[in-house]
């Protein structure tokens, strides 16, 4: 199973993205858990679960190049999500993204 985790400033509404993501997911039998988190977690979270795509909401996209610098030459592409989709709560074009980036990995 792949594991694509989002990262937002408080983990709340990035929350309704996952689970939408999840559905869509689930929906298609795509071996995928998509789970959201507070930010100030992802050091943490990498230690102990090794995601395999980290997307950063839009609130924090200040912060990318940080964790790009960080975990990508660890082989986790890292990208923040679309505020267009982000806003619309759309699960299947953030999902698409989350996929391709999963495609790219070394």
């Amino acid at each position: 199973m792949k594991r694509i985790y989002l990262f937002c400033s408080a983990g709340m509404s990035t929350s309704l993205v996952a689970s939408k993501m999840q559905e869509v997911a689930d929906k298609h039998n795509l071996p995928l858990e998509i789970k959201a988190f507070p930010d100030p977690k992802l050091d943490a979270i990498y230690e102990q679960y090794h995601p395999d795509v980290i997307l950063l909401g839009p609130q924090v996209k200040f912060k990318f190049n940080v964790v790009r610098d960080k975990y990508e030459p660890k082989g986790v592409p890292v990208d923040v999500i679309n505020l267009e989709d982000y806003g619309n709560v759309d699960g299947e074009r953030i999902l698409k993204r989350a996929i391709q980036l999963l495609k790219s990995k070394k």
